[in-house]
């Protein structure tokens, strides 16, 4: 990731501010990035596999646009619901949103380093299934979560302290540092949460277990738009954020119940997957 990374920084103040294009730059720095890894990366994967099957056979449609479907589904569901509460962030005006969109972006940032830790988990799980190691995929799983509380933690204790000195960064506007302020206790708080779930997606994804992972988030996602609409109305910018973070507990607590009850790393046995 670190190529897309840089690129970005690198591209976003030449479009910005040398050519003047504003948000349609820093869009089109981004879409560069996003193609400049996307190249990298299916360039690393031909030097290590054939990328073309010797028969149409072996491609696998229906298994890869089953699961690509679920994943899409999945997507969807979380994009809806992040994007929703954006756009009842705007309906407040354009100081809310200003402050909303600082603590969401630090929020999603931090989202980040909870993959970094999810996607590892999630190819040694796979590893282990395809072996049939479950004792290695239940102790992995286990670590795994370990580490992503640990990692919330260390998470909530530096935005709590950080976010705090460190608002005006992004602005020096009084009012939006004053409403920035408000969000910043559910940004710190909700770290845990935030790494537990992603944590748990990714013990999943490892355990191909799709189809949980796609509805069980369309169910978070509905109950989440409910919260959005209901909260938002009643309590403004704190509405929202408590309806994020409601949403970031019940995608936890999804990941937790499949994890001790489904078929997967959680419990005794893989044999279902």
């Amino acid at each position: 990731m670190q190529p897309e990374i840089s690129t970005n920084i690198i591209l976003d103040p030449v479009f910005i501010f040398i050519f003047h294009l504003g948000v349609s730059g820093a869009a089109i720095a981004h879409v560069i990035s996003q193609y400049l890894i996307t190249a990298i990366l299916f360039w690393r994967l031909m030097a290590q596999i054939d990328v073309v099957p010797p028969s149409i056979k072996h491609l696998q449609f229906g298994r890869f646009l089953k699961n690509g479907f679920l994943l899409l589904l999945r997507v969807i569901a979380v994009t809806f619901c992040v994007t929703l509460a954006a756009s009842m962030a705007a309906h407040l005006g354009p100081t809310p949103m200003a402050a909303f969109q600082v603590c969401l972006q630090v929020w999603l940032a931090t989202s980040l380093l909870a993959d970094g830790l999810a996607v590892p988990g999630q190819a040694i799980l796979a590893s282990a299934f395809a072996r049939k190691d479950y004792n290695k995929a239940a102790a992995t799983a286990s670590r795994v979560l370990q580490l992503g509380l640990v990692l919330g933690l260390i998470l909530a204790a530096a935005l709590g302290v950080g976010l705090t000195s460190g608002a005006k960064l992004f602005t020096r506007d009084a009012s939006v540092l004053s409403i920035i302020a408000m969000g910043i206790p559910f940004v710190s708080a909700t770290q845990p949460i935030n790494t537990l779930a992603f944590v748990f997606d990714g013990v999943n994804f490892g355990a191909s277990d799709f189809a949980y992972s796609a509805f069980s988030m369309v169910a978070v996602a509905v109950l989440s738009v409910m919260l959005l609409s209901i909260l938002s109305a009643s309590h403004g910018f704190i509405g929202i954020w408590i309806a994020l973070t409601m949403y970031m507990s019940l995608r936890a607590f999804a990941g937790f119940w499949r994890f001790g009850t489904g078929p997967g790393p959680g419990t005794s046995s893989g044999n279902d997957l």
